[in-house]
């Protein structure tokens, strides 16, 4: 379909997967609400959106904040007359021995990486129902289908992502709301980078192999 003036909101835009959606969806010719917590960089990628033909309203801040999670969906419509499209892909990773986790390391994980997307397509539904094109495409990572080491809490939240996403899905669908799912492998974000330090650019095609290798429970 003609994806022209639909309009879409991005969470996690800032930089990695979600900057490169962003660029796909702007070729697109679509509206943007780009959001994140960085806001030099979402500026710096609104001048770019807006380079390829795209309307883009910036908004920073922190998608845990409930209040904030709120204000994007009623944004995106006063601004652009219309939500269509709800792409989650903020995320965070620290990689650490199951041992070594704590009770802040899993909140801060969880909250961001499930919590937020959960109650994100909760707010957004309301929008979406007004929509004739509507999609939530929820990021989550093959981690959440193969646990690696050293990446329990963020496996345990992708794979609650994953599974919500699921029942979202056949709960909407008779209300032509699509939900879709995306697991991507692995890529070297600055995410990636902040959690593997160890790792550089051309080590991640040769990480993936190993760890594909590796005995893991499935």
């Amino acid at each position: 379909m003609d994806w022209k003036e639909k309009t879409a909101i991005v969470i996690g835009a800032s930089d990695g997967i979600g900057s490169a959606i962003c660029k796909k969806l702007a070729n697109l010719k679509m509206n943007l609400v780009i959001t994140g917590r960085k806001k030099d960089a979402l500026d710096s990628l609104a001048e770019d959106l807006q380079n390829a033909g795209a309307r883009v309203l910036v908004m920073d801040g922190d998608i845990t904040d409930s209040a904030f999670v709120k204000r994007l969906p009623k944004a995106a419509e006063e601004q652009f007359q219309s939500l269509d499209v709800l792409v989650n892909c903020a995320g965070i990773a620290q990689n650490q021995h199951f041992e070594d986790v704590t009770e802040d390391d899993y909140d801060r994980i969880t909250n961001l990486n499930t919590r937020a997307p959960f109650f994100l397509c909760q707010a957004a539904l309301p929008a979406l129902r007004r929509s004739s094109c509507a999609t939530i495409i929820n990021i989550t990572s093959v981690v959440a289908h193969k646990g690696y080491p050293y990446q329990s809490v963020y496996a345990a939240s992708k794979h609650a992502l994953m599974g919500f996403s699921k029942t979202l899905a056949n709960e909407v669908y008779k209300e032509n709301i699509r939900v879709h799912l995306i697991s991507p492998g692995g890529v070297y974000t600055p995410m990636v980078a902040l959690a593997r330090p160890d790792l550089k650019p051309d080590m991640v095609s040769l990480f993936r192999k190993t760890l594909l290798k590796l005995p893991y429970s499935t």
